[in-house]
């Protein structure tokens, strides 16, 4: 009789923890976060290149709606480019997401954001040596991804989860030769989602 109490108490503990996260409307979530990176470029004249891998940090705000829609932003830094023919492109980006975030599962603990991304150049090198005159200061892309949080108590969780962008606006500045290339990538990264 005294394991059946226990294991109930058990139940109920894991239930009320289990259902502790679930935001309501006007609920606000801070996710500092840190990642790795790996881009490449779409488009014209991509033959013979290969990932370039760099870092992502940053930090999201998640503003609910209700217990299963976000409105997700904050800011990002990207490492982006690509690695072609012996040459070493570096795009940095920063990047501002605007996407919607729905939460999904019993406990609200997955969600799936979706949306856009203006972004500015930080800074653009080939091999060492200064590309910024070349490459476009303003970038828009699409940007989705998928994480999980791990509670740790009301307030705090950890956020795993995957990133993606795919670049919508030319990398190359206006030039004469008429290239049209895109960046695309993916993040991994690790969080911590504060309740504020």
């Amino acid at each position: 009789m005294k394991i059946k109490i226990f294991l109930l108490l058990i139940l109920i503990s894991v239930s009320s923890v289990a259902l502790a996260q679930v935001r309501e409307r006007g609920d606000i979530e801070l996710a500092p976060n840190i990642g790795y990176a790996t881009a490449f470029l779409n488009g014209d004249n991509v033959e013979g290149q290969s990932y370039q891998n760099g870092l992502q940090f940053g930090a999201v705000l998640d503003f609910f709606f209700n217990d299963r829609w976000s409105l997700r932003t904050g800011a990002s830094y990207m490492q982006m480019g690509t690695r072609q023919f012996g040459n070493n492109l570096e795009l940095n980006y920063i990047f501002v997401p605007i996407n919607a975030n729905w939460h999904f599962g019993s406990t609200r603990k997955w969600n799936l954001n979706f949306g856009v991304s203006p972004s500015v150049l930080a800074s653009a090198k080939v091999d060492g040596n200064d590309l910024n005159d070349f490459i476009q200061s303003f970038q828009l892309a699409f940007t989705y991804g998928i994480g999980y949080k791990i509670e740790v108590s009301d307030n705090f969780s950890i956020l795993i989860d995957t990133q993606g962008i795919l670049g919508l606006t030319n990398v190359v500045d206006e030039s004469e030769e008429g290239f049209v290339n895109t960046n695309a990538g993916s993040s991994i990264n690790v969080g911590a989602v504060f309740k504020l």
